[in-house]
């Protein structure tokens, strides 16, 4: 017998009163944990994770969270745990060059709370980095492009978190662009397997490409700071250099340079202008083409996705059709992890992109003079991205 407890909708609204509780008396309580330069051990930021009233059931994030969900609350406790932990920052003896915040995937869509605008938008005297999941990139990709572009705005930056935890991550990371990659703290303890060797030289590429600084999660001991150094982290975190306490409760010798580091805010990058084809056209050559050079590039589009299981398909086709394309949505998917067709297809153009880890192949077509098309095609990751770019700004 499972006893004599009682039934989920008797206890429903005690947590429902409790998470109210927590909401009116704005009781979130952050604890911050170091971020440190791997060479040097000097504390070049903190992250804020989020804590209940201390000695009740909500103290620790799985059940704060878990009960805010179940009470339709979790965009106010996500945006109230956002507003504390800058508060905090701002109150702090010593303020942090750098300050990582959580953002919670679910809740991406809702409007930013006044307090928090007030905030971020006034100018802070740190740079904070607003830190995604690989389950927040096809979950709302709009509504996080929008966010990045806005965290971008405001003069902040941006990091994937929980890298190799999902292939996914991987293939969504040109398309954020991050300037922090954190990898997840299981490539660490299992450095040499195959997919932590894989992981880390996309990883590495990335970082190469774009500028971006790798940051190593769950280092514990002196053979993991050497681990995570020898797979590309420049930055960690973890109990070797201390576990999350209060803001001024350490002695943190901080880099005042790191914020530096990183790199400039890009306000329009997230949110590019223009029709795919027209962004697509500003990173490679624009050729004129036949049915037949189009149908050539669509069977080079599905041999990238054949046999990459991890891959995400990113597809706009007018409702009417573009003249001469008969592309099949399924051929496309093949064995895909995801396809994301858009809710508003841009008129007059076929765009599709295929993402995988490091990887993939971009299209964008229109008709042109007589049977003729233009289009741009190929293989480079920066011209991939920027299209994924613009097809998941249209997609709702």
């Amino acid at each position: 017998m499972r006893g004599t407890a009682d039934p989920p909708a008797a206890t429903a609204p005690a947590t429902d009163t409790a998470i109210a509780a927590v909401l009116a008396g704005r009781s979130v309580r952050p604890v911050f944990q170091p971020v440190v330069d791997l060479a040097t051990r000097a504390v070049v930021g903190v992250e804020a994770l989020a804590r209940g009233p201390a000695g009740t059931a909500l103290e620790f994030p799985d059940a704060l969270f878990t009960a805010a969900r179940a009470a339709g609350r979790l965009g106010e406790l996500d945006l109230l745990c956002t507003e504390r932990a800058l508060e905090c920052a701002l109150a702090a003896p010593v303020r942090p060059p750098l300050l990582f915040i959580n953002a919670e995937p679910a809740v991406l869509s809702q409007p930013l709370s006044p307090r928090l605008i007030e905030l971020a938008a006034g100018g802070l005297p740190f740079r904070y980095v607003l830190e995604f999941t690989e389950r927040a990139l096809p979950a709302a990709p709009a509504s996080l492009l929008h966010i990045a572009g806005v965290v971008h705005q405001w003069g902040n930056g941006l990091a994937l978190d929980d890298v190799g935890v999902d292939p996914m991550s991987l293939a969504f990371l040109p398309v954020l662009e991050p300037e922090v990659i954190k990898l997840d703290m299981g490539l660490v303890r299992n450095p040499h397997a195959p997919h932590t060797q894989e992981v880390c030289a996309v990883v590495r590429a990335e970082a190469a490409r774009t500028g971006a600084v790798v940051l190593a999660e769950g280092i514990e001991s002196d053979d993991d700071l050497r681990t995570a150094r020898s797979l590309g982290a420049h930055w960690g975190q973890g109990w070797l250099f201390g576990r999350p306490g209060r803001i001024d409760g350490g002695a943190h010798r901080y880099d005042s340079a790191a914020a530096g580091v990183l790199g400039a805010p890009r306000p329009d990058f997230h949110q590019p202008a223009g029709t795919p084809f027209h962004v697509a056209a500003g990173h490679g050559p624009v050729t004129t083409g036949t049915a037949e050079t189009v149908a050539a590039a669509l069977t080079r589009m599905r041999e990238t996705v054949t046999g990459t299981e991890s891959a995400v398909v990113v597809l706009s086709r007018p409702d009417t059709g573009v003249p001469g394309i008969t592309a099949d949505l399924w051929q496309l998917a093949d064995r895909t992890r995801s396809v994301i067709t858009l809710d508003q297809p841009v008129p007059g153009e076929f765009a599709a992109v295929v993402i995988g880890p490091g990887h993939g192949y971009a299209l964008c077509v229109r008709p042109g003079a007589a049977a003729a098309f233009e289009m741009v095609a190929g293989e480079k990751i920066p011209l991939i991205a920027a299209v994924a770019r613009v097809l998941l700004n249209r997609h709702r």
